[in-house]
């Protein structure tokens, strides 16, 4: 779903639920499935300094399947990842958090940076947690323009010039089927599974099956090293031309994928 917009008279935005009231900031990118809940009892500060179940401020992406449940802060220009949860906790301004993270009873320091599948449960845990690196914040922009490049697709459907222009903004972001080279989008996404101690896999589809979600996946490329890992990507997108390729970001120790990024689509 798009952004959800307070009204200027009334900034707290209001629901059907036993916490109440939320506040969803400008620019805020809510995306697909993402539950946001509040208690009956249980309060936050917002900028404005009123109370609210849930504040949710400028410029952040909640991705899909995240639970934001109050008492709960999340400041401006936050990316909280993919089933992610927040609960009775403040996320501080400029944050990255990414996918499959417990954030719990905590204070997490503006510009801080949360690795997937971390548990943060104690302020000790939450204070020992590194800087957030440009490169994290270029992937949570690109998920973000991802997303509005989505929303200006449905807004321009009947317009012939501005659709072909977005269609063609998202299409560079892929490897063309060809065998052309990986994006500088799925680079950045391959150190960052790295840099975490996943290991990278990848599937393949023909078009047929891709319609039908019925991936080929092949074992964990057995490097490690980045340069090495780039080398096989790349030889297997030119050993499947005409076909959608994903990356995957396993994670070693409990043998799941906590990834996923289509880097190559068809002509």
């Amino acid at each position: 779903m798009g952004p959800l917009l307070p009204d200027p008279n009334h900034p707290a935005l209001r629901s059907a639920d036993e916490g109440s009231p939320f506040y969803i900031g400008a620019n805020t990118n809510i995306q697909d499935s993402v539950v946001i809940h509040g208690l009956e009892q249980g309060r936050v500060s917002g900028d404005d300094g009123q109370a609210y179940s849930v504040w949710v401020g400028d410029n952040t992406c909640i991705t899909h399947l995240a639970l934001i449940h109050g008492p709960a802060y999340v400041g401006n220009d936050c990316f909280i990842g993919f089933r992610s949860t927040v609960f009775n906790a403040k996320v501080g301004h400029g944050c990255i958090v990414m996918m499959h993270v417990l954030i719990q009873d905590v204070e997490i320091p503006a510009g801080r940076y949360v690795p997937s599948g971390a548990v943060i449960t104690t302020q000790q845990a939450a204070d020992r947690l590194p800087e957030a690196k440009e490169s994290d914040k270029a992937f949570s922009h690109h998920v973000v323009a991802v997303n509005q490049a989505l929303r200006a697709g449905d807004r321009c459907a009947d317009d012939v010039a501005c659709l072909t222009q977005w269609q063609t903004s998202a299409h560079n972001n892929y490897a063309k089927g060809n065998g052309g080279s990986l994006s500088a989008e799925a680079v950045a996404q391959v150190r960052q599974q790295l840099r975490q101690g996943y290991r990278v896999g990848l599937e393949y589809a023909d078009p047929r099956r891709f319609k039908a979600g019925s991936w080929q996946s092949d074992p964990a490329l057995a490097a490690t090293q980045e340069a090495e890992v780039l080398a096989q990507i790349e030889q297997f997108l030119a050993a499947h031309p005409g076909n959608y390729v994903r990356l995957l970001g396993i994670n070693p120790r409990a043998k799941q994928r906590q990834f996923e990024q289509v880097i190559q689509m068809p002509e």
